[in-house]
């Protein structure tokens, strides 16, 4: 359980949008550099919004064939978000002021889910999402079940649809049923999270700059 003192900078806990903002500036570096090919069109020029899946810019090789050169982009944007989210996910108890088992659940939970994400960067995609997936959607629930218990329903809301949202994509990869929609839903997915992390980091910051721990 973090306790923050009254020497603790609270300036510091906002350092994880500085990292998810690297993480979308370092995509996009990697998108522009992305060889070409997608599942739907392997002959296709560049990166297309449209058809690519953001985990096409971590592969060695580009689905036409060459090389990736947009792999060490992918890489080290990985590293900015899980290291952001992580610390994010560390300290988010501290949000909350009635303190419970429940949210020791949703540190740890989080945390194994940015520790598995990392090896996306390796091999054993499906392994790794699977699993990064299950600890998610329990760091999700116990910090659902934390926001409810506080009232804070704005939070929650956006927590919850990025909960339905995140097991719809896992609906469509699993069911293949429009299959072709989901790299679009794929980076609603990230852009919905993205703005719910930064909303619980602003929250976060909020509260401890604001109180007397």
């Amino acid at each position: 359980m973090v306790v923050y003192s009254k020497n603790t900078n609270p300036n510091m806990l906002l350092l994880p949008m500085g990292g998810m903002g690297l993480f979308i500036l370092f995509y996009i570096m990697a998108a522009m550099n992305y060889p070409g090919g997608s599942w739907i069109a392997p002959d296709q020029d560049g990166f297309s919004f449209w058809n690519n899946y953001l985990c096409d810019l971590l592969d060695v090789y580009a689905i036409n064939g060459e090389a990736n050169s947009a792999r060490s982009y992918a890489i080290i944007a990985l590293g900015f978000l899980c290291t952001s989210l992580f610390w994010l996910w560390f300290n988010l108890p501290g949000l909350f002021e009635n303190k419970s088992i429940n949210q020791s659940i949703m540190r740890i939970s989080g945390l194994l889910s940015l520790i598995t994400i990392v090896f996306l960067a390796l091999a054993n995609h499906d392994t790794v999402v699977y699993v990064a997936g299950f600890f998610a959607v329990i760091a999700l629930i116990s910090c659902s079940i934390e926001l409810f218990k506080e009232g804070r329903k704005i939070l929650l809301l956006l927590g919850l649809f990025c909960l339905l949202v995140f097991l719809i994509n896992y609906y469509i990869y699993e069911s293949r049923l429009l299959i072709s929609s989901l790299p679009v839903v794929q980076k609603f997915t990230f852009i919905l999270f993205i703005s719910w992390f930064v909303s619980l980091d602003v929250a976060l910051y909020r509260r401890v700059r604001f109180t007397e721990y």
